[in-house]
């Protein structure tokens, strides 16, 4: 277990090496020049060309890089274009909220989808299974951005019942968390249930019901539990989907997390701030990854053999 643990540790920084190159190469295929939005609109070219020394723009992007990972490194992520501050300061004060609501929607997503992906897999062809599948596929195809409009005009707008916009208390978490896990919970449900199903026709099952073992044991202790792996599996590779979804929700709700930070930096082609916020949400991805392939491993000793 040991060998497997520090197999994937040492993959980690090659991931986020990879990763933060494919970044920094794409921002700045993108079209504008932060140096003129720096300067201003009514700025000489004498000046443009100043500000595109300072920032370092005129360096190759080889050269680029190298500085960019060696202050990344040391934990500077360098000086926002726009605010003129430190971004891990900026990151650091967005980052809580983000957290908080992507842990909050998580929450959500697995307290719902698994037991209602068990339930469609023991009333398989029954109605159960039809309820859960068909609201599991409109979760899925739902646009997040129509559901939290959606949301807002009816509990906030026409009822009144929670804030609009902002994180100015608890109630502010309900509509984002649950905008926010709706496809995670839909495709936990899904995979729950396809995996339950699986579980359920294998002999050790009919053997427990032959023996009068009771069927919430059953259910629980023998079949849940060897369903997990897939399930674990597709919590993890969703925490991408979620953080991208996390943009989408904070942008509509005016939350004060990274999501919408991000997309302010890319409205004033904000490097620094870019770079920074995708290399920390990249980075959580990996390390959730990292952690269900650890679990994982540690419920099924046959994986670590690969």
């Amino acid at each position: 277990m040991k060998a497997y643990i520090t197999k994937k540790i040492m993959a980690l920084p090659l991931i986020l090496i990879g990763v933060s190159i494919i970044v920094f190469v794409a921002i700045r295929a993108l079209p504008g020049d932060p140096a003129r939005l720096m300067a201003g609109p009514e700025a000489t070219q004498e000046a443009v060309d100043a500000m595109t020394s300072r920032l370092g723009l005129d360096r190759s992007l080889p050269a680029q890089y190298a500085s960019y990972a060696y202050d990344a490194i040391r934990g500077d992520l360098g000086i926002s274009i726009k605010s003129k501050l430190p971004v891990v300061d900026e990151i650091g004060e967005r980052l809580p909220f983000t957290v908080a609501l992507a842990i909050t929607a998580y929450l959500m997503a697995i307290g719902i989808g698994v037991p209602a992906g068990m339930l469609a897999a023991i009333y398989r062809r029954g109605w159960p299974d039809q309820i859960v599948m068909l609201l599991a596929i409109a979760g899925a195809s739902v646009a997040n951005f129509w559901l939290a409009l959606m949301a807002m005009n009816t509990f906030s707008v026409q009822l009144g019942w929670l804030p609009l916009l902002g994180a100015t208390s608890w109630k502010s978490f309900v509509l984002p968390s649950i905008t926010l896990a709706v496809l995670p919970t839909a495709v936990i449900a899904r995979m729950t249930r396809s995996s339950m199903i699986e579980v359920m026709s294998q002999d050790y099952i009919r053997t427990a019901y032959a023996k009068g073992v009771r069927p919430a044991t059953i259910y629980w202790s023998h079949g849940l539990r060897n369903a997990l792996l897939p399930i674990i599996t597709i919590v993890g590779l969703n925490f991408g989907s979620l953080m991208g979804g996390a943009v989408v929700t904070e942008s509509v709700f005016n939350w004060p997390g990274i999501g919408r930070f991000l997309v302010d930096a890319v409205r004033y082609r904000d490097y620094p701030v870019i770079q920074g916020v995708t290399l920390v949400a990249v980075t959580g991805v990996v390390l959730m990854n990292f952690l269900a392939e650890v679990l994982i491993a540690a419920l099924n000793p046959k994986i670590r053999l690969d």
